[in-house]
């Protein structure tokens, strides 16, 4: 597996990471621990060094999930984890990022985790309620303190990103972004070039909608969070089935999947991009780890701007509550 540099940072990871979320949640049913345990492994046997987890993933599953399965090759790997949103008392999701909170959130995954130090602290989303310039220096402190190794973002809008980088230098932002979520290229992109600090795009698979493998007859189990994805309505399917068959032709003509040549298409734009696709099946696994090894020219590339300019995108990737909680 390829190495790359999360900008000018120094933190040097597998050129796609493993994003764990939907082993425990949002996917649909959990994966067997065991399975998902094996599966984590193979990962890192196959060269994969960089691995997403969060405390509200479960909330707290996950976390104990990728700790047990990655205590064996501690010092092989890279762990990101997050903070900032916690379960409130009456069960539902609130933002918490004031100093305390925060190292509340760092001791419990610390524990959960089964390490020192967290390597890679994003915040997982901004917190109206809380000054960035506070989140930051309060990671400043954890980074002092040792318990931290670099911070990060998740989600959060260029002011954002400005202001706590001149507080504590930010190592990477998580943003959504692939074939069909192309809005980090307005602005975001171009900035973390300037202060060099390195993209981790999360669903840059569209939420398994770019692997080919879902049409507008796909049923989710009840669980699933993409049933209430406006992209993802039976209608919004079929329409953006015309990026998939843009995918697949390159697919074919590369001896690849369409997975892959989504997957590729991002690593090609630019060097500090590192993917992080999830999966809960072995074969996909294999199947993404195989997207570095596909080379995709500029006039591949080329011809692939120019269809996608084309194609109009169907649904909000979000509904309108969630949105709300990204790009401040």
């Amino acid at each position: 597996m390829n190495k790359r540099k999360l900008g000018k940072s120094g933190l040097e990871v597998s050129a796609l990471g493993l994003g764990c979320m939907g082993m425990s949640i949002a996917y649909g049913q959990p994966g067997d621990k065991q399975e998902m345990i094996a599966l984590i492994r193979k990962a890192v046997e196959r060269g994969v060094t960089f691995f997403d987890t969060a405390e509200i993933y479960g909330p707290y599953t996950n976390e104990e999930l990728v700790g047990e399965a990655l205590a064996p090759f501690r010092r092989k790997v890279a762990i990101a984890t997050k903070f900032g949103i916690k379960v409130g008392p009456d069960g539902q999701q609130v933002q918490d990022s004031r100093p305390e909170g925060i190292r509340q959130s760092l001791e419990g995954s610390l524990k959960r985790l089964r390490v020192d130090a967290i390597d890679l602290y994003y915040q997982h989303r901004v917190d109206i309620n809380v000054p960035i310039e506070d989140v930051a220096g309060t990671v400043k402190d954890l980074i002092r303190e040792g318990k931290v190794k670099h911070f990060g973002l998740s989600e959060p809008g260029v002011k954002t990103i400005r202001r706590a980088h001149a507080v504590q230098p930010v190592t990477a932002i998580q943003s959504e972004y692939s074939l069909w979520w192309r809005r980090p290229e307005e602005e975001l992109l171009p900035m973390l070039d300037e202060l060099g600090i390195g993209l981790v795009p999360f669903s840059p698979l569209g939420k398994g909608f770019l692997t080919g493998k879902i049409d507008e007859k796909t049923t989710f189990d009840k669980s699933d969070f993409r049933n209430i994805v406006p992209r993802f309505t039976p209608e919004a399917r079929k329409a953006n089935l015309a990026l998939v068959e843009l995918l697949r032709m390159i697919a074919d003509r590369k001896k690849a999947t369409p997975a892959q040549i989504a997957l590729a298409w991002l690593l090609a734009q630019k060097s500090w991009i590192v993917p992080i696709p999830g999966t809960k099946k072995l074969e996909r696994l294999e199947e993404n780890i195989g997207a570095v090894a596909v080379e995709l020219t500029p006039d591949d590339l080329r011809e692939i701007e120019n269809a996608a300019s084309k194609i109009t995108i169907r649904g909000d990737r979000y509904p309108e509550a969630l949105e709300k909680r990204t790009g401040l």
